[in-house]
């Protein structure tokens, strides 16, 4: 059965989707531009459909158009999917692997473990981004991490998954020294701390229903993308909020922020390791094993 669609065809249409234009596609896929116009005209004539109107000089892909790149990103995808299978199949090594780690934990000690692997792999991709909240849990889920560091509680969609307790975080109310809150009777009771700004870190998931934590109803919010830029807000007096003490120890030590003890706490949390149970690939073992030794 011939099919009209070709990966090629679907990578052209992304490219011009993600450049803008045209010419910038065929720039990024090292093609000269009547090359890309005769892959989209020719996939256009296959298909029986108009991708793009014409708006201006803008090329706009049409309704028909938008549909078949988000269903071919699936395909592109799947595509890649299936050569990284493959090439791990032959060698058990993966050609790539990506880890996604909580904004929660200082990323210095796990770039430590990458140079002790790197002496063995040298040549095998690797690939780290950071995730907040839901999102590292999601990150391994949806495919886009095959190993995820500091993820919260497992989901009840964590079929399929396995986690392992790496550590347990204890949270502290921390402010700037002179600020009003540090000056009341303590422990500060929620009513007191609700008048403040709190500021919080977004949920980096991108399907999942987002998540809060340790907020108290009342509150006006900042909200910051990274754990780094609440720890930053909260020094600048922007607002208030519950930290990992391990990711402070220093700003207490050198009093830029101070521990206020708070009438209602915030529990310790645990954090996991996480990975899908039928990845089976090299790399992915030999963190995963580190992870769980002292280093």
């Amino acid at each position: 059965m011939k099919h009209a669609l070709s990966l090629d065809a679907l990578e052209v249409l992304d490219a011009i989707d993600r450049k803008g234009s045209f010419a910038a596609a065929a720039n990024a896929l090292y093609r000269v531009p009547s090359a890309v116009t005769y892959s989209v005209q020719k996939l256009e004539n296959d298909l029986g459909v108009v991708l793009f109107r014409r708006e201006g000089r803008r090329s706009l892909l049409t309704p028909a158009g938008t549909l078949l790149l988000e269903q071919g990103r699936e395909l592109l995808a799947a595509a890649e999917r299936l050569t990284e299978t493959t090439r791990q199949a032959h060698s058990g090594w993966e050609s790539r692997l990506n880890i996604a780690i909580d904004s929660i934990l200082d990323f210095e000690p796990y770039y430590r473990l990458i140079e002790r692997f790197y002496r063995l792999k040298p040549d095998l991709e690797i690939n780290i981004h950071e995730e907040v909240l839901g999102g590292t849990w999601e990150a391994v889920i949806k495919g886009r991490a095959d190993l995820a560091l500091g993820a919260g509680e497992p989901p009840t969609n964590a079929r399929g998954h396995r986690s392992v307790v790496m550590n347990t975080v204890q949270w502290i109310f921390a402010v700037p020294p002179g600020h009003e809150l540090a000056q009341r009777m303590l422990p500060v009771k929620p009513a007191d701390i609700e008048c403040f700004r709190a500021v919080v870190v977004r949920d980096s998931s991108r399907q999942f229903a987002p998540l809060s934590a340790r907020l108290f109803s009342k509150q006006p919010v900042l909200s910051v993308p990274t754990l780094s830029e609440k720890i930053r807000a909260q020094q600048m007096g922007l607002g208030v909020g519950f930290l990992p003490r391990h990711r402070i120890e220093h700003l207490l030590e050198n009093k830029t922020l101070v521990e206020v003890p708070v009438e209602k706490s915030t529990p310790d949390t645990a954090l996991h390791m996480v990975w899908k149970s039928n990845n089976k690939g090299r790399a992915l073992r030999w963190f995963v094993d580190a992870f769980k030794q002292p280093w």
